[in-house]
Formats: C-alpha cells, structure tokens, sequence
C-alpha cells in the first residue's frame, strides 16, 4: 500500500482535513492568533505580526499572553469562546484598519471548548471584497428607498385645515377634533358614510403628539373575517402551511409609536372582538401561531357610519369593547346639517379635481349652486363629489348650469329637491321695467343675488360672500343698506 494514498478512515480524513485547513490558513491568509479559554492570545503567526505597530505593541511579548479584548479592539474572540459558535465571516474595525476575519471555537476530545482561532482573511476588503461590498451596498440603498417610501404612505395626509366649512356643526366638530388631539384616549368617530371621519382621524393624528409615528389604517369591512385576526396581530415565522417564513407584522406592530384607524369598527365580527379589547386593555397582542406576546404603544381612533348602541343592545356588538372604544365621542354632522358649507366645499372639490385630471375648475351659477345647497345628499361629501365629477364631464363648457346638475341628479337616482325660487333674468323682463332707471335697477338685481346666497348657503355670510365673489365687508356693507331701506 502507497504511503501518499488517501486513507479510508473516517477519523483520520478529518484530522488530515484540519491539518491541510491549518497549514493553508497559516501561509495564505493574512494572519492568525490563538486564544485560550480564558481568552488570552496563547500564539500568532509571522504574518499576524506584522499589525502589532499599529496596534499600538513594539514586541510579540508585549501582546501574547494579555487578554484579546484588551490588545484587539471590538474583537468578539471572547464571544466565540463563551457560546461555543462560530463567526464564519466579519468585519473587524481597529485602529490597524478594516478586515475580513473569521473566528472558529477549539474542542477537546469531549466537546468542551478549550480556545478559539481567529483568522484575518483579507485585510483590504474594500477593494479584494469590491463586488460583495457593492452588491451589499445597493441592496441596502434599495431597503432604504422602500423604508422611506413606507414611511411616506404611513404619514397623515389631512390636518384641521383640510376639513372645510366654517358653519357652526363644522367649527364645533373641529372644535371637538382639537381637544381629542391633546389627549392620548381611544376617539370614536360616528356619522353617516361620506362626512370625512377619514380625514377627521389623519387629523387628530397629525396634531398630537404621536404627529411623527406612523399612522396605520385598516378597513375591517374591506377585509374577509377569516383574515382579520392575522390582519391584526400578525403571524409568527411558519404558523401554518404557506406562511411566510420570516413571518409578518400586524397591523398593531405597524402603528406602534403612532396611531390606529379602525374604520368601519361597528363591522368587527363578535369572534375578534375578546382578541381586540384584550389587546387594546393589555398593551399586548400574541402573533398568530406564537406563544410570545408582544408589547406595543397605540393610540386607536375607531370610526363607523352604523348605530354601535343598537349593536350593543341587540348583543352584535360586546358592551365592554363599545365603552372601551366610546371615551371621546365625535359626532360628524351630515353635509345636510351644514348646507352653508357647500359653496366653500364644491370651490375645494373643484380644485382638486382641476389638479388631478389636468383641467380647469368647474364654475357654477348662482341657480346651479342654489339646486346642490337643497339636496339632501345622502352620501355626504362623496356624493357631493360625484355628482360634480360627472356634470363636469359631460359639460363642454367649465361653466356649470342648474340643468346640467339636474340632469346628473335624475340619472343618478337621487330625489333631488328644488332649490328656493331665483329672480328673473333681466333679459327677459318686460320692457316697462327695463326702462326704469339704470342704477335702481341694478339695485333690485344685486338685493335679489344676495338673497338668493343667503337662501342657497343657510344665511353663512362667509360663503354667501364667496359665493358672490364679493368681500366679507361688502356683504355687510349692501345688508345693512338694505335693512335701513326697509327700516
């Protein structure tokens, strides 16, 4: 049998293995020492000694046999030794320079770790590990893109001054928004669907203190019951066939430093609703399919368009759940409560409808204007919006007219309802009253106009006095004429 034959024995491969390992690491990499258990540097090789000047050593004795976190900087020698694991590849940063290192444990016979190895594999990583380092680079500049686009999407979108009106529901329900801002307990938002408690919600948000967190939003009537819990609380790496197995953050986890919207609440099947009020008691919430709970800070604002107190009485919705959420209760008036803000919001509309389609606002006449403040708009601000996307379309004029809004209302479906009666145009007048004089004709026309605002925006002097492109102070100036006229 040849002496240079490769031997059988399982054992003894693997002794020549780390032999033939040790000798290539020795004369190829960059340097290697030796520690104890104890950690201290028993032994480096010639190339290692090479980095003892700039490690601050003139003489081998003076770094063998001192402890490797005393003589080696940011070193995690003693880490390897004290777990019994590994550290396949790092960087290690002292003041010698930047290195690629690897650290493996040293075992005894019966397994008992005895020392470690480091090994300096390269010393110059930014340029021997210049593909790595570039691939590594743009991976992290594309986390860092996605973390800041997120970040973007989680910001309020809406302040107080997006909510438009100035009648007394308006101001009241702003009112109300501000001093649920100042405090850090559960808001409850109610009203009919369409009347802002969205944007009611991003801004409360945006004026607390919670401003710079994340505001996380969820919908529970978009989402299918069977979801909702993992929507939620999240899923642990692996809980059941076909998860993630990095696992997946819920909803609570996203929004945490930040805010919650739970819209539509009064939708939350009575299966979830122990799960959320023990969340929202304990400051916890335990991941599907993990046995951790997991602490979170959330400020929730809850919004629904249905009755929560009929849902208690009718046993849909738990009592306890409905106190925990209703501490700061804010009522979002109907469009129909607050008709003088119509004017105000249909000028609001317009314009963004002009910015996202590339075209100019609608304007509209006194009559046309008058027809939208009478409806009763069941779908609120909503529907406010696409009745006046729709005129607008069909429209080849970006002046609107009662008829084109009328229009739009019947085919709809909406029970649309007159608006106060109009004074006559003047051109069609008979000729005996044309041929009064100039000025107390133009009198009568512009008393008619501001009667005629007046009636359209519910007596709002602000909005009757944009309505008629006209300054507050002018409003009042022609109203008190008129009043001493009568007088």
């Amino acid at each position: 049998m040849q002496e240079d034959m490769l031997p059988r024995d399982g054992q003894r491969i693997l002794e020549l293995a780390a032999r033939s390992m040790f000798d290539l690491f020795a004369t190829a990499s960059e340097g290697m020492l030796l520690v104890d258990r104890d950690a201290r540097v028993v032994w480096i090789n010639d190339q290692y000694k090479r980095f003892l000047p700039a490690l601050g050593f003139e003489r081998v004795e003076d770094f063998v046999g001192h402890p490797v976190s005393e003589v080696v900087h940011n070193t995690q020698m003693d880490r390897v030794i004290r777990t019994g694991k590994p550290i396949l590849i790092d960087l290690l940063s002292n003041r010698a320079g930047t290195f690629v290192v690897s650290r493996i444990p040293l075992r005894d016979e019966g397994g008992q770790v005895i020392g470690a190895l480091g090994i300096v594999l390269f010393d110059h990583p930014e340029t021997t590990l210049q593909p790595l380092i570039q691939k590594f680079a743009n991976l992290q500049r594309d986390l860092d893109d996605v973390r800041r686009e997120l970040a973007t999407q989680r910001r309020t979108k809406y302040t107080l001054g997006s909510f438009i009106g100035s009648s007394p529901p308006a101001v009241e329900v702003k009112r109300q928004a501000r001093r649920a801002a100042a405090s850090s307990s559960p808001v409850l938002l109610l009203g009919e669907t369409g009347t802002g408690k969205e944007l009611l919600a991003h801004a409360i948000h945006a004026g607390s203190s919670r401003a710079k967190g994340p505001f996380v939003s969820v919908n529970i009537a978009a989402v299918p019951d069977t979801l909702l819990e993992a929507e939620f609380f999240g899923v642990a790496p692996g809980a059941f066939t076909g998860a993630d197995r990095r696992g997946r953050d819920g909803r609570f986890k996203l929004a945490d430093g930040g805010t919650l919207f739970l819209d539509e609440i009064g939708d939350m099947p009575p299966s979830l609703q122990p799960k959320l009020l023990r969340a929202l008691q304990e400051g916890e919430i335990e991941p599907l399919g993990s046995n951790k709970v997991v602490p979170f800070d959330v400020r929730v604002i809850a919004a629904t368009s249905r009755d929560l107190g009929a849902l208690v009485r009718e046993g849909r919705f738990r009592e306890d759940l409905y106190y925990r959420l209703n501490v700061l209760p804010i009522r979002v008036p109907p469009l129909r409560e607050r008709r003088a803000d119509i004017p105000a919001l249909v000028e609001a509309l317009g314009e963004d409808m002009a910015l996202r389609n590339g075209t100019s606002a609608p304007e509209l006449s006194a009559q046309a204007m008058a027809l939208l403040a009478a409806q009763s708009w069941r779908g609120n601000i909503r529907e406010l919006r696409n009745v006046l996307e729709q005129s607008a379309m069909r429209s080849d004029s970006p002046r609107l007219e009662a008829g084109q809004v009328e229009e739009v209302l019947r085919a709809a479906g909406i029970e649309h309802i007159a608006p106060p009666a109009l004074p006559a145009d003047p051109a069609v007048e008979s000729e005996p009253q044309l041929l009064r004089p100039l000025a107390e004709q133009v009198a009568r026309l512009e008393r008619a106009a501001i009667a005629a605002a007046m009636a359209a925006t519910g007596g709002n002097k602000v909005a009757a006095a944009r309505m008629l492109g006209i300054s507050r102070a002018k409003l009042y100036e022609r109203l008190m004429s008129d009043d001493q006229a009568i007088a």
